[in-house]
């Protein structure tokens, strides 16, 4: 499974990461429906943190950033999303090899994910110190272009 196409099915809501359980169910190779019946199944299993329902505007904010038609499919009710941690719980709930297989990629994916993170605010951290360098060395060429103040007082040469 390639880790670029999971990752296209990614999106930010609430300030995490999620999948539609539209998306997991493709890659997983079952209906929605069955994916949702059997999270229903085992609710237990998936507390607010892992697992939500997107409110309509959630829904409809969506639909227009990756530009599905209104009813996507006819779809009879908004989509749940599943965090990190609900992916994971899902393979244990659908059972099979291949929910397995697509949980392996999708948890590598996570893993790359966070280490882009991690690399990138490190990026941000040197560019951040590199910026006050250089208005350090700004100011000290300022300074050492000003012309010299002479003393037009002095006696001597």
């Amino acid at each position: 499974m390639e880790i670029e196409h999971i990752q296209q099915a990614v999106h930010i809501i609430r300030e995490q990461k999620v999948m539609l359980d539209s998306d997991l169910a493709t890659l997983y190779g079952v209906e929605t429906k069955v994916l949702n019946l059997a999270v229903k199944r085992n609710l237990n299993r998936f507390p607010e943190d892992f697992m939500f329902t997107l409110s309509e505007i959630e829904w409809s904010n969506l639909r227009f950033q990756i530009a599905t038609s209104s009813d996507h499919g006819g779809r009879r009710y908004l989509p749940k999303v599943f965090t990190e941690h609900g992916i994971a719980m899902l393979s244990g709930v659908l059972k099979s090899d291949r929910a397995v297989s697509v949980n392996i990629s999708i948890m590598r994916m996570f893993v790359q994910m966070r280490k882009f993170a991690s690399n990138y605010t490190e990026l941000e951290e040197r560019i951040s110190q590199l910026e006050e360098r250089s208005v350090n060395v700004h100011l000290a060429i300022s300074e050492l272009m000003r012309p010299i103040e002479r003393d037009t007082n002095r006696l001597g040469y």
